[in-house]
């Protein structure tokens, strides 16, 4: 029988070192971020009723979660996403609390991503969910920014700000002659960038302005000439006020000093449907996917029994730190400076001189060799440059 005791399950791993240490600095800058701009934190469940993540809005696919069964026998998920739950928690626990909320979370997700190599299954995520505020422009713009801050905060130059706006999907998708499965599997196509079976699928469904659109979004990239190329492709009303609506935010944000920084993207579509008006895709230049996504989803926390506008996004923090690491820009772990070696019968005091340097502020180990010039043979070899020995008095050593 094959024994799994000395591995981990598909899609995770162990993190050693400097990898903790990266992490935990990645989750530092956000928190201190978040913090800074009056976002208060808050945690949802690990696990969650799987009826939570099957709504068509608000769908996972089954085979994608890690399920459970609880003791009344419900079937349980491991959760997936981190806005849900929130929104859930803003209709329930906060359903007496003043809008606008602005909520922060820092949290692993799990999605069984066996069919991508590579992938994790288990990722931490921070982010920010901003709910209420009835001026939508606003809102979308402090979000906007605190995603362009954050992506800063892991390096100012190597980054890039993706926008687009689900409308015009949307749109294109309520014109198109076209069932609803049709409709989901177009969808799905073009979320895993499935162009060759897109195109294929559409041209089952027929040649006209609107498919022609669909099979051109791949190729609405860019700057800000990628709305003219767009209006020309098919508009009306609805999508005329959507490509104005991105033109300035893209003109806008460019303004505070990010130009080149942001791209145009109107071919952005996600595999759950909860998004309804911006959405955005943050790349630092290390990580070959997005280490950020976000958006605007105005009827979620409705369908919860609280009606209001909400948008926000999340952060890779594990990938953000793989770039930092990748990059050389994260603080390496700290080595001891001082080795504390207790002789016989000074083991506990030598302990306890060596909590008394760490509360001054030294990184301080305490020597379980025998003899002092054991103890000064590993200090040479790791590198510490003082040895205190502890006997009836304190003797100070530099090596």
């Amino acid at each position: 029988m094959k024994r799994n005791d000395l591995i981990t399950p598909e899609g995770t791993r162990d993190l050693l070192f400097d990898e903790c240490l990266a992490r935990r600095e990645a989750e530092q800058k956000l928190n201190t971020l978040f913090t800074g701009l009056g976002y208060s934190e808050v945690v949802t469940p690990g696990i969650e009723f799987y009826d939570l993540f099957s709504t068509s809005t608000r769908h996972f696919r089954q085979e994608n979660m890690y399920k459970l069964v609880d003791s009344k026998g419900r079937i349980i998920v491991m959760r997936p996403d981190s806005t849900i739950p929130i929104a859930r928690l803003a209709a329930s626990r906060l359903k007496d609390a003043k809008f606008p909320l602005r909520l922060f979370y820092n949290q692993s997700v799990y999605e069984n991503n066996a069919l991508l190599k590579g992938r994790s299954d288990e990722v931490v995520q921070a982010g920010i969910e901003l709910l209420g505020g009835e001026n939508r422009k606003k809102a979308d713009f402090e979000v906007l920014s605190t995603a362009l801050e954050a992506l800063t905060g892991f390096d100012k130059d190597n980054f890039r700000l993706e926008i687009g706006h689900i409308g015009y999907f949307k749109e294109l998708m309520e014109k198109l002659d076209a069932d609803d499965s049709t409709k989901e599997e177009i969808r799905s196509l073009i979320y895993s960038k499935n162009y060759p079976v897109l195109n294929d699928l559409l041209d089952e469904v027929g040649n006209n302005c609107v498919s022609n659109a669909l099979r051109q979004l791949p190729r609405l990239f860019g700057g800000v000439d990628v709305l003219d190329k767009a209006a020309a492709i098919y508009t009306n009303d609805k999508i005329k006020q959507i490509l104005e609506n991105l033109r300035e935010v893209y003109t806008r944000l460019s303004a505070l000093g990010y130009e080149g920084k942001i791209s145009l993207d109107l071919g952005i579509v996600s595999h759950i449907d909860y998004y309804t008006g911006i959405v955005f895709k943050g790349y630092l230049s290390n990580i070959g996917e997005a280490v950020l996504k976000g958006g605007r989803y105005d009827n979620l926390v409705g369908e919860f029994g609280r009606e209001c506008n909400a948008v926000g996004f999340g952060v890779n923090v594990d990938s953000a730190a793989k770039h930092m690491m990748l990059q050389g820009t994260n603080s390496s772990g700290k080595k001891a400076e001082v080795i504390v070696f207790g002789e016989k019968d000074y083991e506990v005091e030598a302990v306890a001189y060596a909590h008394d340097l760490v509360k001054q502020g030294f990184k301080v180990e305490n020597s379980l060799f025998d003899t002092y010039d054991e103890t000064a043979a590993y200090a040479k070899e790791n590198g510490i440059t003082k040895i205190v020995a502890i006997n009836d008095e304190i003797k100070e050593i530099t090596l």
